[in-house]
C-alpha cells in the first residue's frame, strides 16, 4: 500500500520559514524594558490614526462580507504615560508578549458563529475557530495620489537619463569619456530606459579644459537621476522585524493563520504572515519587492518594506476622514495637541477577502 504524506500544519509551517529566514529571529525572545515616560503629541495622532483604521476594516467586514464577521482582539485600553497605573499596565504588557506573543488587533470568523462583536475574554478554544488574524497597519499617504506620482518621477527621471545619454556618447564627450572612463563609457553604450536603474558608476571630476568640465557636469547630472531611479518608488506593508517572533508565539499557541493589512487613506492592502516570510527569504526580491530600513517613525526599529503591489488589494476605496484637533493635559499641565479621525468608510471587496484568507488556510 501507498503511504500517504501529511501536509505540515500552518504553525509548523511558518516555524521552518523562521528557522530558514536569513535573520536572526529569536523565537525565544523576552521582552523587556522600561515604560516609556512621557507621551508625544506624534505618539498620540499615530494611535488615533491606527484606531480609526482599524475601525474602518472592522466595519469594512462586518459590512460588506456575507461569509465573515470581524471581532476586536487586540489590547485597546491605553494609559497616558503620566497615568498612575501605568507602569502596572506596561508590565502586564510585557507580560502578554512574553507569554501568550502578540495579539493580532483583529480575528475572523464564519458569519454564523455566535459570538459577541466586542468580546474581548474569548477563550483559547474559541480563539482557535478563528479563520484569520489580522494585524492593522496604518499609513498616512493616498495610494493612487502617491502612485501616480512615483510614475510621473520615474518616467521624469528616465528621460532625462536618455537626453544626458546622449550627449554624453556624441562629439566631443563621446572621445574624450572614452579615454578617461572606458569602463563609465561602456555602461552608457549599453544603457537603455529600462536599465538604467541597474548601474553605477564614478562620476569623477576634471577641470583641465572646458569640454571636460561639462563632461564632468554631465555625469554628475546623469548620476543624479540615476540616484532617483535607485529609490524606493512603492508604498509598502511594513511589518516589524523585532514583531516576527512575538507573532510567531501567538501562531504556536493557538495555530490561526495571520495577516498584515496596510491601510492608507484611499485602500487597504492584505498579505499573509506566511507569505511575508517566504518572500524575504529570497535575496532576489531584495531591492525588488521589498526592502529592509531602520525606520525613523517606528524609534528606528528595524522594518521590512514590501511593496503593496506584491499583497492584495482588500479595499478599493476609502471614504476620507473628517478630522479634529484635541488636546491632552498632563499631570504637571503640560498640553499635547493631536489629530482626532472621525467617520470615513471602507468598502470591501469581499472576494479579495475570501481568497486572502482562503490562501493561508
Amino acid at each position: 500500500m501507498g503511504q500517504h504524506t501529511v501536509a505540515p500544519s500552518y504553525p509548523a509551517r511558518i516555524r521552518r520559514l523562521i528557522e530558514e529566514s536569513p535573520f536572526a529571529i529569536d523565537t525565544e525572545v523576552e521582552v523587556s524594558g522600561h515604560p516609556p515616560s512621557m507621551a508625544s503629541s506624534q505618539f498620540l495622532t499615530n494611535r488615533e490614526q491606527g484606531d480609526w483604521a482599524e475601525q474602518i476594516i472592522f466595519d469594512a467586514i462586518n459590512t460588506h462580507s456575507s461569509r465573515y464577521r470581524a471581532v476586536r482582539y487586540g489590547r485597546r485600553e491605553s494609559l497616558p504615560a503620566d497615568h498612575p497605573r501605568f507602569r502596572q499596565h506596561y508590565a502586564t504588557y510585557l507580560k502578554e508578549l512574553n507569554s501568550f506573543g502578540k495579539k493580532p488587533d483583529l480575528l475572523v470568523f464564519p458569519k454564523g458563529l455566535n459570538l459577541s462583536p466586542s468580546d474581548r475574554a474569548m477563550s483559547d478554544e474559541t480563539v482557535r475557530q478563528a479563520l484569520a488574524a489580522i494585524e492593522v497597519r496604518s499609513s498616512s499617504f493616498l495610494a493612487e495620489k502617491y502612485a501616480r506620482f512615483m510614475w510621473h518621477r520615474n518616467r521624469t527621471a528616465e528621460q532625462e537619463c536618455l537626453r544626458l545619454q546622449s550627449l554624453l556618447l556624441t562629439e566631443p564627450y563621446g572621445t574624450l569619456l572614452r579615454s578617461k572612463a572606458p569602463e563609465t563609457y561602456s555602461l552608457l553604450r549599453r544603457a537603455s530606459r529600462d536599465t538604467f536603474r541597474e548601474i553605477t558608476f564614478r562620476a569623477t571630476r576634471w577641470s583641465s579644459s572646458p569640454a571636460l568640465r561639462e563632461m564632468s557636469r554631465l555625469l554628475r547630472d546623469l548620476k543624479a537621476q540615476i540616484r532617483i531611479l535607485h529609490k524606493r518608488d512603492y508604498l509598502s506593508i511594513t511589518p516589524k522585524l523585532e514583531d516576527i517572533a512575538l507573532v510567531n508565539r501567538w501562531i504556536q499557541r493557538y495555530g490561526v493563520p495571520h495577516h498584515y493589512l496596510q491601510v492608507f487613506f484611499d485602500k487597504a492592502y492584505a498579505m499573509s504572515f506566511e507569505e511575508i516570510l517566504r518572500l524575504v527569504s529570497d535575496p532576489d526580491c531584495e531591492g525588488q519587492k521589498f526592502s529592509v530600513e531602520r525606520d525613523v517613525k517606528n524609534q528606528q526599529k528595524t522594518t521590512l518594506k514590501i511593496d503593496v503591489a506584491v499583497g492584495r488589494e482588500i479595499v478599493g476605496r476609502i471614504d476620507f476622514p473628517t478630522h479634529e484637533s484635541a488636546v491632552r493635559e498632563l499631570a504637571r499641565g503640560r498640553l499635547l495637541f493631536y489629530v482626532r479621525f472621525r467617520d470615513g468608510r471602507g468598502y470591501l471587496d469581499a472576494t479579495a477577502l475570501h481568497e486572502e484568507i482562503l490562501r493561508s488556510g
